[in-house]
């Protein structure tokens, strides 16, 4: 098999079992779920994956820390500080909320991560905590806009309610016609 092919296999299994964390959760998925939803066996499922913790840790870093360098770039790159604010919180909670909020174990995602990966998980926060920070300008409004933001999940609205939420969220924190720095680090238009 070639590296290529072993990454399709690998890709094929994370997004199977993302699929079935969020419908069944993390406690009622199988790996014989897992598998017959990759058009696997168990034992070839085995091979890539020592047990269910080590394939929900694949699928966190696969699906929500690989948004860290474009999250960084949007945070640090041109455009308003709200145009900003808005791209990150769209990489890094909307999209991921989209798919999460349809699924019947979708709430529980997030939960089960900290208990099973709390490094992975802390590192997610730490990122949103730097690209904010970066936006905003400093680390005790992006705390605050970051704790407003989880709050804005709580009644787990629609992905157009959630992006509704956050567009007023965001105005409050770097008004729309306001650019609180460009491009450049410290820079103040």
């Amino acid at each position: 098999m070639t590296d290529d092919e072993a990454a399709a296999r690998r890709a094929k299994v994370l997004t199977a079992a993302r699929w079935c964390f969020l419908n069944f959760g993390f406690a009622k998925t199988s790996f014989e779920d897992i598998a017959k939803r990759a058009g696997l066996s168990r034992t070839l499922l085995y091979r890539i994956f020592k047990d269910k913790e080590a394939i929900y840790q694949a699928v966190f870093v696969d699906w929500l820390i690989s948004r860290h360098p474009a999250a960084k770039e949007v945070a640090n790159g041109p455009g308003s500080a709200y145009e900003r604010l808005l791209g990150v919180c769209r990489l890094m909670s909307i999209e991921p909320w989209a798919e999460m909020v349809g699924a019947p174990m979708g709430s529980a995602f997030l939960e089960a991560c900290e208990q099973i990966d709390p490094e992975s998980e802390a590192l997610y926060r730490k990122v949103m905590l730097e690209c904010v920070a970066a936006i905003l300008g400093e680390e005790a409004s992006a705390e605050v806009f970051l704790l407003a933001l989880d709050g804005l999940l709580s009644d787990r609205p629609s992905r157009e309610v959630l992006e509704q939420r956050t567009q007023l969220l965001a105005a409050r924190f770097a008004p729309p016609s306001s650019k609180t720095h460009s491009s450049k680090k410290g820079t103040q238009s």
